[in-house]
């Protein structure tokens, strides 16, 4: 019997770097080697550096030679944001013997990294000061992590804050539609009896056909105001709830016609639909949240038509699982907003139209769902939005 070629691993212990055995170049060693940039400056005028730890050139990507040749590197290497509350109590470390920032760092190749920055005087048997000691340490991740927290505690105070409008606004937008839909009843009574009861002249001098006309141009104005409140409203309960549903294999093309028909009214004599649907197998989602992508997408299409136009929606699936696009052939994107249409109450739309929470929405739901929303779009040349979706996405626990 022959054996294949495999790499065996043995358990033999691991070879050890040779550690020096004169202290102060073992001493140098640990410096370079800690995660901290150690460093070290003079207590006066621009603080020039005097000694710098092998190691920033891992962290930050400069050489220790040219970190001590430039007298200015400390401080022009701070993020100008940062720099005033630094230079402005620095003076403080000869009283307290001790300073500690937080500041962004311009690296070599241009980013900023956040560093944490430790400080302290040394001073002489005198009690003169003789330098400046300092470590470096990067904390981006760390503050990368904070400021997320930071956001999803604020998202989550506005859902609560969304949520509470909603509820307020709801209860008397209820009562002025059902009023509005019975005052409607009475007009068309009271303009009846008008017509019936009274003669051309009569109604000629109380100027009746304009009075008819404009009472239900009015009403109609009102109702369609009222719509409008209530899709805000809607969509203030959608963002602080997110939409529950249960997980379950569904069909997207059945998900879209859901879509398409709840908006019908908006749809109606000023779209017109063409549907190209391709072989798609069942997706495993959250079907009513996937409703709400698309009819947030769709209602964002048909508001970007002014007159008449064609929203056309392609289905179709590959390998890593299936796409929808739904493109229009509306006003389009200007290029400086388009990376900002999925930020949350971002809007282009005049005050009392929308509230930006649509796509941010729809963002969100893909992105719970594993997958993805691509964009393309212009001035004048119509969106095409495009949604990536797994076969099977991988549920919360």
């Amino acid at each position: 019997m022959e054996f294949e070629d495999f790499d065996f691993i043995t358990s033999e212990a691991p070879a050890r770097i040779s550690e020096p055995a004169d202290p102060l170049q073992r001493l140098k060693y640990l410096v370079d080697n800690t995660p901290a940039i150690i460093y070290s400056t003079v207590p006066s005028g621009d603080f020039k550096m005097t000694f710098v730890s092998a190691n920033a050139h891992n962290v930050l990507g400069y050489r220790p030679e040219e970190m001590l040749a430039d007298p200015n590197f400390w401080f022009d290497h701070i993020h100008p944001d940062d720099a005033p509350s630094i230079f402005s109590s620095l003076a403080q470390i000869f009283t307290e013997g001790e300073r500690a920032y937080e500041y962004r760092f311009r690296t070599a190749d241009g980013r900023y990294l956040w560093m944490h920055d430790q400080l302290r005087l040394i001073r002489d048997a005198q009690g003169a000061p003789l330098e400046v000691i300092g470590s470096l340490t990067d904390i981006t991740d760390r503050k990368q992590m904070e400021e997320t927290l930071l956001q999803a505690q604020n998202m989550a105070s506005i859902g609560q804050l969304a949520a509470g409008v909603a509820h307020e606004i709801n209860n008397p937008v209820g009562f002025v539609t059902s009023n509005m839909g019975t005052l409607k009843s009475y007009a068309d009574t009271l303009f009846g009896l008008v017509e019936q009861s009274t003669t051309a002249e009569q109604r000629k001098q109380a100027d009746f056909e304009f009075l008819k006309e404009d009472t239900v141009a009015l009403l109609r104005e009102s109702m369609d105001g009222l719509r409008r409140v209530r899709d805000i409203v809607q969509a203030l309960k959608d963002f602080s709830a997110g939409g529950d549903s249960q997980w379950q294999q569904a069909d997207l093309h059945e998900i879209l016609d859901g879509a398409l028909q709840a908006l019908a009214n908006e749809l109606r004599f000023k779209i017109k639909v063409e549907k190209h649907y391709g072989a798609l197998p069942p997706v495993r989602c959250l079907p009513a949240q996937l409703q709400q992508v698309f009819r947030n997408i769709l209602l964002n299409a048909v508001q970007a038509i002014p007159d008449q136009g064609i929203i056309r929606i392609v289905t179709g699936a590959d390998s890593e699982g299936v796409h929808v696009r739904i493109q229009d052939n509306g006003a389009g994107i200007a290029p400086d907003n388009l990376a900002r249409i999925f930020d949350p109450f971002f809007t282009t739309k005049p005050v009392g139209s929308g509230i930006g929470l649509g796509l941010y929405l729809a963002y969100g739901i893909v992105h719970k769902h594993g997958g993805r929303i691509a964009v393309i779009s212009g001035s004048g040349k119509g969106s095409a939005f495009t949604v990536h979706l797994p076969l099977r996405c991988a549920e919360p626990r």
